[in-house]
């Protein structure tokens, strides 16, 4: 059986281990929460460095790709720095190839229209691929990332405003502490504390970060999709409290509930067998074909 952890600065809380067979290979995928530390998240990779098959980073990313342009998070690096053995991924390849092909999907499978909708996007400096990919299906896209990541009351309405943001911005982001740009720890437990509620209201779809737009969601989403990655059982009970009518998932729900990124894409890479810096688009995307990859759609309210 191959064994993959992903070690995550986010809530203990949200442990969890799975066992799932891909491509007829067992495989044990294990989430270990750090609550924001830093330091307890580096003892971990150490620890685990050289006696798993591969191994996540999640609540936080190391690489941003942005139209074509690569951007370094510090304190990513310096968590993948602490593993010298053992293939070390953050998710950013999964998320520039399954997230494109699940907006996609849903394009043209999806329970709502992607053309001509309404998606507010709460930040997609983190996941360029949904963005241009939502842009690109037609739907009518506000990006948050000045709103949300910043209170700064600035909607960025067209996908070259967002690169020129990313060209201006992005390395400066890169350079901050990580808890000063993404809720990590406790922070993700917290009630939520309504930001731009006018901008979740006029959305049909909201999508991105589950934590980040939990942080500032409404009371009312009333027939509303959410196109996300990690949620579990309790994230789904949230949403269907608050009126939300489906939520989508780009990552497949396993043993009741859905995995980060760097996690599936860790889990990819020890099926492959190759080292992370190795792999390409197109070798993600094959093996994406193998397994028979498409989004989850929950209808919360059926």
């Amino acid at each position: 059986m191959k064994r993959v952890v992903s070690v995550s600065l986010g809530s203990s809380k949200r442990d969890h281990t799975a066992r799932v067979t891909l491509l007829d290979e067992p495989f044990e995928l294990r989430r270990v929460g750090t609550d924001g530390s830093m330091e307890r998240a580096v003892e971990l990779l150490r620890e685990l460095d050289g006696h798993v098959d591969a191994i996540g980073l999640g609540g936080l990313d190391v690489y941003l790709y942005i139209a074509g342009e690569q951007f370094i998070i510090q304190d990513g690096l310096r968590l993948m720095q602490a593993v010298q053995k053992t293939p070390v991924v953050d998710g950013s390849r999964v998320k520039d190839t399954m997230e494109r092909r699940a907006v996609r999907w849903l394009a043209e499978h999806g329970p709502v229209p992607l053309r001509g909708t309404s998606v507010l996007m709460v930040s997609s400096l983190d996941r360029f691929g949904m963005a241009e990919t939502l842009a690109e299906v037609g739907a009518d896209v506000v990006y948050g990332d000045l709103m949300f990541g910043t209170g700064v009351p600035y909607p960025i309405r067209t996908l070259d405003e967002l690169k020129e943001l990313a060209r201006k911005m992005a390395r400066e982001i890169c350079k901050l502490p990580i808890h000063m740009i993404y809720p990590v720890g406790e922070k993700q437990e917290r009630e939520p504390e309504e930001r731009f509620p006018e901008f979740f209201r006029e959305a049909q779809v909201v999508a991105g970060d589950f934590h980040l737009m939990r942080r500032y969601m409404p009371k009312d989403m009333t027939g509303k999709l959410v196109l996300t990655q990690t949620t579990t059982a309790e994230d789904r009970e949230f949403l269907r409290a608050r009126g939300v009518r489906w939520v989508v998932t780009t990552t497949p729900i396993l043993d009741g509930r859905s995995f980060g990124t760097n996690l599936i894409e860790a889990a990819l890479v020890a099926l492959l067998g190759r080292r992370p810096e190795e792999l390409t688009a197109d070798d993600f995307n094959q093996v994406l074909d193998r397994i028979d990859y498409r989004p989850t759609v929950v209808d919360l309210q059926a």
